[in-house]
């Protein structure tokens, strides 16, 4: 199985998480680098007019995650901890993350991962470590092959 295979399966599993009919995703994923966007919806803001902060970390965790986890071929992986900086608002049009892989080794991943509104402007960013879980990537976890 080669990396664009790997890759494919992980769009395929990410399309089929359950939570994600809620926010209606993109995924595209590369060789440690992963991107999302993420439709703005009225549902996802606040009393304030603003998407709510889960959202942010939606988008940015997801970036983040599976940028890991185009390195791991055969393990889930698990989000051990992210931290989360909102930089500021948005109420409509789409929010694009885009994560990266800054450190790996064989038990622990650092990624990072900013967040941009659609006129490009920097609206958060965050970071996080992943470790591998002990669950098989398989047709159980939506991962498949072709």
């Amino acid at each position: 199985m080669g990396n664009e295979e790997h890759h494919r399966a992980l769009e395929k599993m990410y399309a089929s998480a359950p939570c994600n009919q809620c926010y209606e995703p993109a995924i595209h994923i590369s060789h440690g680098v992963a991107e999302v966007i993420i439709p703005i919806q009225e549902k996802f803001l606040h009393s304030g007019g603003t998407a709510h902060g889960s959202v942010y970390f939606k988008a940015l965790d997801d970036a983040a995650y599976f940028a890991v986890s185009s390195l791991v071929r055969d393990l889930f992986v698990l989000t051990a901890s992210f931290t989360l900086h909102i930089l500021r608002p948005i109420s409509q049009g789409e929010m694009r993350a885009r994560g990266g892989v800054v450190f790996s080794s064989e038990h622990l991943f650092v990624a990072e991962s900013t967040l941009s509104d659609s006129r490009g402007r920097e609206i958060a960013r965050g970071s996080g470590n992943f470790i591998k879980s002990k669950i098989k990537l398989s047709l159980e976890t939506g991962y498949q092959i072709g």
